[in-house]
């Protein structure tokens, strides 16, 4: 079961001593735009075949522009057997909004 995380949910999360890794499912063009620091960026389009460079154990928090697509991708990985997957509500879009306003909206 995938479940949404808010942006300040994910802040409180990534200063924990055991962070998530944050998996960045938009394009290169999208991520010349906007981006989290640290960030794992794959593509929606080719996650299928780099699925061996995620870790199936770790907790996985996948984010798009504004979540639709990262929810998909979540529930993929979800149903490929990876143990904790959230979903970014609102993508990078509530980051900036919540967390950080530096961030560019596009």
């Amino acid at each position: 079961m995938v479940k949404d995380i808010t942006p300040i949910e994910l802040q409180a999360r990534l200063a924990a001593p055991e962070p998530p890794v944050v998996l960045d499912v938009r394009e290169n063009w999208e991520l010349e735009i906007a981006r989290l620091p640290g960030t794992l960026d794959i593509p929606m389009n080719e996650l299928p075949p780099r699925l061996s460079e995620l870790d199936p154990n770790r907790e996985l928090v996948v984010m798009c522009r504004s979540g639709g697509r990262s929810m998909q991708v979540a529930q993929f990985l979800d149903r490929q057997g990876f143990a904790s997957v959230s979903n970014l509500k609102g993508g990078i879009l509530a980051w900036s909004s919540d967390v950080d306003p530096s961030i560019q909206k596009y």
